[in-house]
Parts: C-alpha cells; structure tokens; sequence
C-alpha cells in the first residue's frame, strides 16, 4: 500500500499514518493489535503513542484502508484491506489465523441471503476450532 492510498482516503499524510502503514505493509504476520503496531515503532526508535496509534488505525477503518477483526481473546486485530475478500480460521489453542477464500461458501451465502429477501452489502466469517496436524509448529507443547 503507498502513501497514495491515504490522500484518495482523503487523509491528510503525516509522519505517523506513513510509519504505521509501513508496519502493517511490512509486517511478517497479517493481522497486528495497536500493541503489535505500537511496539515495533517502539522497536524502530519512533516517537509515537499508543493513543496515536488507536486513533489512526481507527481513522485507517473507516477510509477503509484497514479491516478490524476479533479474533480469539477479545483484542483486535487490524489486516490492511487489500480488496479480495477472505474468511479465517482460528486456532483456538495457540490463536494462529489462517486465511482462505472458497467460491461454494460465497455462492451459498449468497443462495441463503436471496432465500431471504437479502441483498448481502458485507460479512465476515470465521471458523474456529483445533489445529490436528502431528507437527503444527505453533502448537504449544504440553508436557
């Protein structure tokens, strides 16, 4: 995402919206609370406060440049909004967020909208359950 996307968001740029997203442009993982956002700029030597960082990222959503999801343990979570819809699925023991697309789950949304007297303008759907793979490397090891 460029700094392009902030002026046709009609927000102004500034030093900390560039910084912030450059982290979520740039981060190794997709979906990043204020907390996540506002460490790394800690890590970066950034002089920019958590409130800061709420309030762009809240200013983010509604431009429609970021998606607030919650996730598992009730903090959300921000993804940039790169315009092809996804679903997730939720790891509820280590809290790993996968993400897919399935064209049948969309078509049947869609049947079950028009069924009754819908027309869908937005959703989210997220599956959460247990990762069963023997050498998930996120799992916590019990012992």
């Amino acid at each position: 995402m460029e700094p392009a996307h902030l002026r046709r968001a009609g927000l102004k740029i500034t030093a900390p919206r560039l910084k912030i997203l450059e982290i979520l442009a740039n981060a190794a993982v997709r979906h990043m609370s204020a907390e996540d956002v506002y460490r790394r700029l800690l890590e970066l030597n950034e002089d920019i406060g958590l409130a800061t960082v709420y309030r762009v990222l809240t200013q983010f959503e509604s431009a429609g440049l970021v998606t607030r999801h919650h996730f598992e343990g009730g903090t959300a979570v921000f993804e940039l909004n790169e315009g092809m819809h996804h679903d997730h699925i939720v790891c509820v023991d280590c809290g790993r967020v996968e993400e897919f697309s399935d064209d049948s789950i969309e078509d049947r949304q869609q049947e079950i909208a028009e069924r009754f007297g819908f027309t869908i303008t937005d959703h989210s759907l997220t599956l959460h359950g247990h990762c069963v793979r023997e050498a998930c490397p996120y799992r916590v090891k019990r012992g």
